[in-house]
């Protein structure tokens, strides 16, 4: 086991590497940096004494090898919209994306695990036509949107909670309903499609034919075996679940990484960009490799020693 989690963690060295240079590039694509750094009005001198300044007038690999060669020390740079150093703005911010992700998980599992099961246990009656269908509008539906909703009949039009900002505990509630209720329906529809297929499995059948009742049959012998897709989708979901924070923070002010990253994106603030970028790619490796793990106790046949 420790072997294995070694091995997986030496993996995330050439994954965070080719991010850093796909990061580099598409923020170079997008457009000169420096014109958000300067007056509109600014001279060419003035413009030129900027970039020089800020190392944009070298060859593009030199601007990159720098840059990993601070990041390598874990220096990110120096946010050009704040004037400070950018890694501790975003891991400022961490903490609330990460109450906003792990609140839309709760909302995501209260969701889906219920509707899948019920579906799965009720196939192709009237009940589980109308899951499917509620479960195919509902991934349709982007984020915004959902939010968007939201806030005009919970927070407009009946005034039950708030609708931005993070100073009361309500104020999770529409931006965790929001994340959480996009990713729910896939994590239905594969537990439906886990449990139809473990339902008819052999052991399932030998339980019935014992005697068994039908709760203790799904929960103990059936659910904990179609958990396991379940929980591969999950980990996958996490890196969904990050990227669609940047919107939904954005739609309810809520003061976390995904809306300082949307900002930094619009004035170029590479600095920013990278060190938040950077810490949602380790967050979803390590979710993955919490994954992995959990396989083995959800099935003691899996084992790492290889």
């Amino acid at each position: 086991m420790v072997r294995y989690i070694l091995m997986r963690l030496l993996q995330l060295i050439p994954s965070l590497l080719g991010l850093t240079i796909i990061l580099f590039v598409l923020m170079r694509v997008g457009g000169d940096p420096v014109a958000h750094l300067v007056r509109p009005e600014a001279s060419p001198e003035e413009i030129a004494a900027v970039r020089a300044a800020y190392g944009f007038d070298r060859p593009l690999h030199e601007q990159y090898l720098t840059s990993l060669g601070r990041l390598l020390v874990g220096d990110f740079g120096e946010s050009v919209r704040f004037r400070s150093d950018a890694m501790p703005l975003v891991l400022e911010r961490l903490p609330a994306t990460l109450q906003l992700a792990v609140a839309a998980i709760v909302v995501a599992v209260l969701i889906a695990i219920p509707t899948g099961l019920i579906s799965a246990l009720y196939q192709n009656t009237p009940l589980d036509f109308a899951i499917t269908i509620s479960s195919t509008l509902g991934r349709a539906m982007p984020n915004y949107w959902v939010g968007i909703m939201l806030i005009l009949l919970f927070g407009v039009q009946l005034r039950w909670l708030p609708v931005s900002g993070r100073d009361e505990p309500a104020a999770l509630i529409l931006p965790a309903i929001t994340l959480g209720a996009g990713i729910a329906p896939a994590m239905a529809r594969l537990l439906r499609s886990s449990m139809i297929e473990v339902l008819r499995r052999e052991y399932v059948i030998t339980a019935r034919a014992k005697g068994l009742r039908e709760r203790m049959v799904v929960m103990r012998h059936a659910l904990r075996n179609a958990l396991i897709p379940f929980v591969t989708i999950f980990g996958l979901q996490v890196a969904w679940l990050l990227g669609g924070a940047v919107i939904v923070e954005e739609v309810f002010a809520w003061p976390g990484m995904g809306r300082l990253i949307y900002r930094s994106v619009q004035v170029r603030d590479l600095a920013v960009v990278q060190a938040g970028v950077f810490v949602f790619a380790l967050v979803v490796m390590v979710a993955n490799l919490l994954v992995d793990l959990s396989y083995a106790v959800l099935d003691p046949r899996i084992s790492y020693k290889d």
